[in-house]
């Protein structure tokens, strides 16, 4: 054998150690991208606007107040110090609202049921995750929108489950198999629970549905004391109907869930130049506005319940009414909002990554990349709908998961930002490689410590040459993210061990699931 053909050998036998070395799991102390990354990078209101948007949703809740509370509403907010106008509006004194904001619980944590995937929400942590209530599943190959069903949000969790760039699950649809509203809640717990042990984020369509569901968390924590020690689910609450209205049924479910145990998100979601102002500025006025007479609301009931401060401003084509979930006015009131939170000192939620597109293609991409990298360097603890959702939330794409954690590792990356330590700015590297080296860094020692964790890699995006592409016989994007997610759909995911489950069907009615290889759940 010739020197070089060791020397070939050699290269090789590197490339081959290299190759498996990145395919196995990273070490979460090296891992270029996880869950939590401080944000705040990018802050698109001057430290005066804050101020001045501050004060004009105080005096919104003195002036204007809030329409429409239930009786219990009123009898917990006037208890506490807000004041019932003869108009029946109910407004809130500065003083309150403050005394409030000191109560409300700050620096929390979303359990999961398994605890490496809880989320810290103190500071600009930055968390990505799923949420809507998309009416449809679509099929990128056909351009079909059908229905969704239970196995599809558990398909969907399934799939969340093992994409480690989407760090929390709330439920995209609503699955449209079930008239009655008891069976669509219970359901949806259910499905979302049995594909994933993320967190899992979701709603009720009246108060007298959360006991059902509270019946299965409880069984699948192990008791009611192990439920309320690390609640794994969070309602997301819809309690306001914009402008300035209670939602008289989602705030009986708000009392019914913060006395349950369960995590509150305060979700204001109003549409700009439709049913909150055309200015960016006074959208957020308003949503921060509804979003503090939330807060009000959930510690005169329980002082301290953790709760997420989810102002959910949506903007509207103003040539057609129509919602504009991609544009660039969303991901600017989306990051105006983490700022908001901020200033708060509250733990938020906001929507990024919403695709006006109707299937996963390029348009798709630049609203969903432009909306989240946007959202994650401003620091917004959770960044809900990040992944996903298509026609200005009316559809749902499986496939779209699987593309969005490529996207999402990208974003998380921005939010990472540069690291400047002193080995990087020591010049003895560029002297070495310059002067007495090859004169290039590929194959150097700092170079091969450096690439896996300064550097974050796609699971499905093509990086080859036009050459290699073609020899791998030209794979399309689309086809790829469908095999990986099939693949993962192969697999037996569900999270509920049998024993628990055997019993939660002993006494509640969940739907059959089919899982692979085991046939139908019964």
């Amino acid at each position: 054998m010739t020197v070089s053909e060791v020397k070939q050998r050699r290269r090789a036998g590197g490339r081959s150690a290299r190759t498996a070395a990145r395919a196995r799991p990273l070490d979460e102390a090296i891992r270029p991208v996880r869950p939590g990354l401080p944000g705040g990078q990018y802050r698109p209101l001057k430290e005066a606007d804050v101020l001045r948007i501050n004060e004009a949703a105080l005096r919104v809740l003195e002036e204007i107040g809030m329409g429409s509370a239930t009786a219990s509403g009123r009898m917990y907010l006037t208890e506490a110090g807000a004041i019932e106008g003869e108009d029946g509006r109910i407004r809130f004194p500065r003083a309150l609202v403050e005394d409030m904001l000191a109560k409300a619980a700050r620096n929390i944590t979303l359990h999961a049921r398994d605890p490496k995937f809880d989320l810290n929400l103190s500071g600009t942590n930055v968390h990505y995750g799923t949420a809507g209530a998309a009416v449809h599943i679509v099929d990128p190959e056909t351009g079909d929108y059908r229905n969704p069903t239970a196995q599809d949000l558990y398909d969907a969790a399934r799939l969340v489950q093992r994409l480690d760039n989407i760090h929390f699950f709330q439920r995209p649809v609503v699955l449209r198999e079930y008239e009655n509203p008891s069976a669509l809640d219970l359901n949806t717990v259910y499905a979302a629970c049995a594909g994933t042990t993320k967190h899992v984020g979701a709603s009720f369509t009246e108060a007298a549905n959360v006991a059902q569901s509270l019946e299965l968390l409880h069984m699948i924590a192990g008791g009611e004391a192990a439920w309320r020690e690390r609640p794994f689910v969070s309602n997301s609450n819809c309690f306001v109907v914009p402008p300035l209205t209670f939602a008289r049924e989602s705030c009986e479910v708000m009392e019914a869930c913060i006395k349950g145990g369960m995590p509150i998100l305060l979700l204001s979601a109003g549409q700009a130049g439709a049913t909150a102002p055309a200015p960016i500025a006074t959208a957020v006025v308003q949503a921060v506005a509804e979003c503090l007479a939330g807060v009000v609301y959930v510690n005169a009931v329980k002082p301290g319940h953790p709760a997420i401060f989810g102002t959910w401003p949506f903007v509207s084509d103003l040539r057609t009414g129509a919602m504009s979930g991609g544009s660039g006015e969303q991901a600017l009131l989306t990051a105006a909002c983490a700022q908001m939170h901020q200033f708060y000192d509250l733990p938020g939620g906001a929507a990024a990554g919403i695709a006006d597109s109707k299937l996963p293609d390029m348009q798709a991409g630049w609203e969903q990349g432009i909306s989240n990298v946007m959202a994650g360097l401003s620091g917004l603890n959770l960044i809900y709908e990040a992944v996903g959702m298509h026609a200005s939330l009316l559809g749902f794409c499986l496939e779209s998961l699987v593309l969005g954690n490529d996207m999402l590792g990208q974003a998380l990356r921005c939010v990472r930002g540069v690291d400047v330590k002193d080995e990087y700015v020591d010049i003895d590297v560029i002297r070495s490689v310059v002067l007495d080296g090859p004169g290039h860094y590929l194959g150097h020692d700092q170079t091969l410590q450096l690439m896996q964790s300064e550097y974050v890699y796609p699971d499905v995006a093509n990086r080859s040459s036009p050459k290699e592409w073609e020899e791998l016989g030209r794979p399309r994007l689309l086809t790829t993210a469908a095999d990986r997610m099939r693949s993962i759909l192969a697999e037996d995911g569900h999270t509920i061990d049998a024993a628990t489950e055997a019993a939660l069907r002993k006494v509640l009615p969940l739907a059959n699931l089919v899982r692979p290889g085991k046939g139908r759940t019964q």
